[in-house]
């Protein structure tokens, strides 16, 4: 089975706040890393009660200072909120202090509405101009030149792996002629994955950072002990994706014992959509489903999403995910 990794949206939960959100996206990070998982990656969303990991870097910061060998990054940040040259300063900042930890993913959405996007003073323009910021950022990260006008100071010469997000074919055309990694976000956007990649690696570019295509998938992943179990936590994400499509948001919900007591035939259709890269279900099911996906994808790594609930059981159905993949027992029980 090829690696796997963690994308935590550091979800809040109805009747708790992003304090105790944090808390406990540090306490899985420290998990995970027991549990030999590659890398865990945090998102830029703005305006989302739901999701407390707005300030990325500051996310990324904390998480690495509470842990020790597991790459930690961004999945990602939102080049087009952001000045290149202050991302590279606060990436540099997180490679100085982490060294050889740090993995920058960069996407071109805004992570939010359109009210929002203006309160971020961003110009709706900028996402045109993300390949050249994309240009810029690397040239803050490489080695400075002589007569260099402005550098990053962090950052400069620390050269931080980039990758590029998306859930679409733009991305992969980028990421190919860059010669970057590429991470598909199939865990909501399902519909352009399998051409996506396919363009990525018939079009890619060797490059300084990387000789080879190197393919990232999201996937959606509830393990529990049961399929009935799994089947119930799963609730918790099928009502999210619901309020998405209402357009009501709001903080992660209780799971419940019937899911089509929540949703409307036409909601459900939606929102089973989104859901469609969604593997749910005990140890057995979870390892033969993410091989079916390995196998259609042809993943050089898979990027794991869990966003339920329990917090316990969030931890134990990443452990359940480590062991279904490696076919070895983690490296400690649950209390």
């Amino acid at each position: 089975m090829v690696p796997v990794s963690v994308l935590d949206l550091v979800p809040v939960i109805l009747g708790e706040t992003p304090r105790e959100a944090l808390r406990k996206s540090l306490d899985l990070a420290q998990h995970a890393e027991t549990f030999g998982y590659k890398r865990y990656w945090v998102a830029e969303h703005h305006n989302m009660t739901a999701i407390a990991s707005a300030a990325t870097s500051v996310v990324i910061g904390y998480l690495a200072g509470g842990t020790s060998t597991i790459r930690v990054g961004s999945g990602g940040i939102m080049l087009p909120n952001h000045s290149p040259l202050v991302i590279a300063e606060q990436f540099g900042t997180l490679e100085s202090l982490y060294p050889g930890r740090i993995d920058l993913g960069l996407g071109r959405a805004p992570g939010t509405d359109s009210r929002t996007l203006r309160a971020l003073r961003r110009d709706p323009t900028r996402e045109h101009s993300f390949p050249q910021d994309v240009l810029e950022l690397q040239s803050f990260l490489a080695p400075p030149v002589s007569g260099q006008a402005v550098r990053a100071v962090p950052g400069a010469g620390t050269e931080v792996p980039i990758w590029i997000l998306g859930s679409s074919t733009f991305g992969a055309e980028l990421a190919a002629s860059l010669g970057l990694p590429y991470a598909f976000a199939s865990h909501f956007a399902p519909d352009a994955l399998v051409a996506a990649l396919e363009i990525y690696r018939r079009k890619f570019k060797p490059s300084k950072q990387l000789h080879h295509p190197y393919a990232m998938v999201g996937v959606n992943v509830v393990a529990a002990d049961t399929d009935d179990e799994a089947r119930y936590l799963f609730t918790t994400i099928q009502q999210s994706f619901t309020n998405l499509v209402r357009g009501a948001g709001g903080k992660l919900q209780a799971p419940i014992d019937n899911i089509d007591d929540y949703w409307t035939a036409a909601e459900k259709h939606h929102a089973s959509h989104m859901l469609k890269y969604s593997i749910v279900g005990s140890a057995e099911t979870v390892r033969k489903s993410l091989e079916e996906l390995v196998g259609l994808t042809n993943a050089d790594e898979l990027m794991i999403v869990t966003s339920i609930y329990d917090h316990t059981a969030r931890i134990r159905s990443y452990q359940i995910v480590a062991e279904s993949t490696t076919g070895a027992p983690a490296h400690e029980e649950l209390s």
